[in-house]
């Protein structure tokens, strides 16, 4: 049976211990937009659900798609799309977050350690962030940054 995202926020805010006006100072919203998560009246985006998914601990990939039922699914990739995103906006975040998670099937069959997907997360991010900034460089700074969805 898949859980949605609002079973999910609520769940996991309620083990935390927190209350939906400590959660929503944690990630810088209202205790009304957490109350609104929690009955599935509206859906964290772009850095707030990434914010939120560290709140509570668990990934933002769980958070946000209901047939995910491991809450650290995803969970190492998450910092470096966050930092993407931040650093060049939602387009990049979410072209980072397609790049670190397809490059995961080199591995299928294999296990990595923390610290070996940790390096390996790393260095896929400094190489997309790499070719980011030849981009700014070659065609200027709107062509490699975008407003936040």
């Amino acid at each position: 049976m898949n859980t949605t995202m609002a079973d999910k926020v609520k769940k996991h805010r309620e083990s935390a211990g927190l209350t939906q006006k400590r959660l929503a100072e944690m990630i810088s919203v209202s205790p009304k937009i957490i109350s609104f998560y929690e009955r599935g009246m509206s859906r964290p985006r772009g850095t707030t659900a990434y914010r939120l998914a560290r709140a509570l601990g668990v990934s933002a990939e769980y958070l946000l798609d209901d047939e995910i039922s491991d809450p650290f699914h995803g969970i190492a990739a998450d910092p470096y799309v966050e930092q993407t995103r931040d650093r060049y906006g939602a387009r990049a975040g979410r072209e980072a977050e397609r790049l670190l998670r397809g490059n995961l099937a080199l591995f299928a069959g294999g296990e990595l350690s923390s610290d070996e997907m940790d390096s390996f997360f790393s260095a896929i991010t400094k190489a997309y962030w790499a070719a980011k900034e030849a981009a700014r460089v070659t065609f200027g700074r709107n062509q490699t940054a975008d407003v936040d969805d």
